[in-house]
This record gives C-alpha cells, structure tokens and sequence, in this order.
C-alpha cells in the first residue's frame, strides 16, 4: 500500500516535468523565429476551434486554431498549425510569418512579444515547480511519518 502514496505523486511529478519541457521548448521556439530576421508571406489555410470543458459547472474554453502555408527562402513548402492567432484571420488572409530555419522550420504568425512570452512561460514553470515541490513535500513527509512506525 505503501507503493501507492509514492507511485502517484511520481507521476504526477513526471507529469509536470514533461509539461514543463514543452512549455520551455514552444518559448524557445517562439524566441528563434522572432529573432532569426526571417519573414516570409504566409497564406491561412483553414481556421477552426476546439472546445475544452464545460462538463458539470466548469466553464467552456474555446480556442482558435489557424493552418498557414508559405515558402522558405530555401524553396521548401512550410504548413503549420498555430493556436491562438487573431480571430479575424480567415481563410484565404495573407500574413507575415516569422521563421528559423532548420531541418525543422519553426514559424509563427504571432507578432512579437517578448514580454509577454517569457512572462507566461515563467508563470506556467512557476506553477509546476509548486507542484513539484507539493509532490515531493507529500513524499517526504509520508515517509518520515508514516515508515517510523510498524505495521
């Protein structure tokens, strides 16, 4: 039984280490394509949304997706996803897609917002260190209560 007051808070740290990694990943992204200088005219393919909740009394959240498509300067054809973007790009707009190039291109319609970006990534890692530290918290003192006494 013991297993069980150790097994879960381990996923669930392992859960928020793997969020963390992408959440640091997309900021670095986001940051390469800003600062690499490279723009290229981008055509917005199709626009949808997904909607997450909304089950028992939680809120319903909506979020808009945009599919973009441009040529890199070194020829190859780009399509990309993008969540987030303005709700008035519709189909068939033309944007300005910034891009680093890479055996991966890595673009966004967003304009740049470094402060904005960093502040919400450091948010997000903020909170998960929370968990982390909740987690590990849990475990420690399960172990110091719980293990001195037999049976």
């Amino acid at each position: 039984m013991d297993v069980f007051f150790f097994l879960v808070p381990g996923v669930m740290i392992a859960g928020a280490l793997f969020m963390a990694s992408r959440v640091v990943r997309r900021w670095l992204q986001l940051g390469a394509a800003w600062n690499s200088g490279l723009t290229a005219e981008a055509r917005c393919l199709r626009t949808y949304t997904t909607t997450y909740g909304g089950g028992g009394d939680t809120s319903v959240r909506t979020a808009l997706h945009h599919v973009y498509e441009f040529t890199a300067r070194d020829g190859r054809t780009v399509r990309f996803e993008e969540e987030g973007g303005p709700g008035t790009t519709v189909e068939g707009d033309y944007v300005t897609v910034r891009y680093a190039e890479g055996p991966e291109v890595v673009a966004t319609a967003l304009a740049p917002r470094h402060g904005r970006a960093a502040a919400g990534a450091v948010g997000t890692l903020v909170f998960l260190g929370v968990i982390v530290a909740f987690c590990v918290g849990f475990m420690v003192t399960y172990a110091t209560v719980f293990q001195d006494f037999p049976g």
